[in-house]
């Protein structure tokens, strides 16, 4: 099991399922969790999170607010180690037959929240050797399906913010990373694909343990990568 003992993580999109998944895995592992939502606080958090730093009512496509809660982190836990971007939505519509608006929400809703909570966070994050940025993309970014035209091109612009970034501080000791999943084993899923082979889905204990990874001092030598983690998708 990694140590991420005292490392101070920022978790975004935080109340969804991978997100309270992978903050109690990072949790469990000695971390001190910052959780950022837009909606409110669940009211039955879980209780490896119970003494987390909760910052709630953030609309990361919005820089300031992005700032702010990034700065009440800071402040209430003395430092900023490492970020995992996990704030997104997804939007199944064809090209032929969909919105301009839905492109633009996505690339809001996929891209803006990583690239603001990233700008907000990145002084405190290469402030010493270690730090961490992981970025969540998708296997839809590769190799785009019929109606995940406006899903797979946001994806895939994190997946590059994610590269140039790499290689903007790959001399300053901070990773910048990605992982690729194909479809996540949640109750939505489910729901939605309800004749589905659940088993051959990732799950958000599988993604939150491959952050975890790529948190942690032995994952020092990867950076600019793009990780697929498909279960058997």
């Amino acid at each position: 099991m990694n140590n991420l003992d005292g490392t101070i993580v920022a978790i975004t999109g935080a109340f969804g399922n991978l997100g309270l998944v992978t903050a109690q895995v990072l949790a469990q592992r000695g971390a001190k969790v910052a959780l950022i939502g837009r909606g409110k606080t669940p009211s039955d958090l879980p209780a490896a999170l119970a003494n987390a730093c909760v910052v709630n009512g953030i609309d990361l496509a919005e820089r300031d607010a992005a700032q702010r809660a990034i700065e009440t982190i800071v402040s209430q836990l003395g430092g900023l180690n490492a970020l995992v971007n996990i704030a997104g939505g997804f939007s199944w519509e064809t090209v032929a037959d969909g919105s301009a608006d839905t492109w633009e929400r996505m690339f809001d809703v996929n891209v803006n929240t990583a690239l603001n909570a990233t700008r907000a966070a990145l002084r405190h994050v290469t402030a010493n050797v270690g730090g961490r940025i992981v970025n969540i993309g998708a296997m839809a970014g590769l190799k785009a399906g019929m109606g995940m035209g406006a899903y797979a091109a946001s994806k895939a612009g994190v997946m590059r913010l994610t590269e140039a970034l790499a290689e903007e501080l790959k001399d300053k000791g901070t990773t910048v990373n990605a992982i690729l999943p194909s479809i996540i084993d949640t109750p939505q899923n489910r729901a939605d694909m309800h004749d589905a082979d659940f088993t051959r889905w990732v799950t958000p204990e599988q993604l939150g343990g491959v952050i975890a990874f790529l948190l942690s001092k032995e994952a020092q030598c990867i950076t600019g990568a793009l990780i697929p983690v498909a279960g058997r998708v």
